[in-house]
């Protein structure tokens, strides 16, 4: 059996990180990020990435830290409204922005993992979304066609892992993570807890070992993204 566990996230990824590459990240805001990866991500110093993630993280955390060192040449995401930096490139035309309605995102990473090249869906037709897109009428409605993401390599973020790369997420910190692991060519997974193949109960495991290349365990600081606090 191939040994999945690396000792440092820097290990993890050593070997798999060019410039120009499609990068598909785990997340939603700063729920269930590979946070310890990212950080590893931007120490390569790789750069004119393709970042596929649901949204940019904050100015100081998550794909914000690749944001600030300007290692992200375009975005592929859904939602990127907390981050102050991504609007300022943006606004200035320094970052190339593919913006896509969220639940056509996570099903392009799916697609993309299921060996599904394109699909077709109504989300989105008769804005801007489809521009430049094939339009094809199915019983009488138009859908549009979206292409399924092939990421070069994956980033995702586990609860708990066996040795042979099977993974549980939890609760709502599983988010994109699913699509995201699978769609990745090459797909790495931070993790809290790994145990020994055969402990986990099959029927529990949310991400077959199969999608997965590489696991390492860390320890998240898991930030609040929005405080909210009751004045005295």
């Amino acid at each position: 059996m191939v040994d999945k566990v690396f000792d440092t996230p820097a290990a993890a990824l050593e070997g798999l990180v060019e410039n120009g590459m499609t990068i598909a990240v785990g997340g939603f805001g700063l729920c269930g990020i590979p946070e310890q990866l990212i950080t590893a991500l931007r120490d390569t110093k790789a750069s004119d990435l393709v970042a596929v993630s649901n949204n940019a993280g904050v100015d100081d955390w998550g794909l914000g830290l690749l944001l600030q060192t300007r290692q992200i040449r375009k975005m592929v995401s859904s939602y990127v409204g907390e981050n102050a930096e991504f609007e300022r490139q943006f606004m200035a035309g320094e970052l190339e922005v593919e913006f896509n309605p969220q639940g056509t995102l996570a099903e392009r990473m799916r697609a993309g993992g299921a060996g599904i090249p394109a699909f077709y869906t109504r989300t989105g037709v008769g804005t801007l979304v489809a521009e430049g897109k094939e339009i094809r009428e199915f019983d009488g409605e138009p859908y549009v066609m979206e292409r399924g993401i092939r990421a070069d390599l994956a980033l995702v973020k586990a609860w708990k892992a066996d040795r042979s790369g099977n993974l549980i997420y939890r609760k709502t910190a599983r988010n994109f993570n699913p699509m995201v692991a699978e769609c990745g060519r090459r797909t790495v997974v931070e993790v809290e807890e790994i145990v020994e193949t055969g402990t986990l109960d099959p029927d529990g495991i949310h991400t077959p070992g199969v999608y997965v290349d590489r696991l390492v365990v860390t320890t998240s600081e898991k930030r609040i993204e929005q405080r909210t606090v009751l004045a005295d």
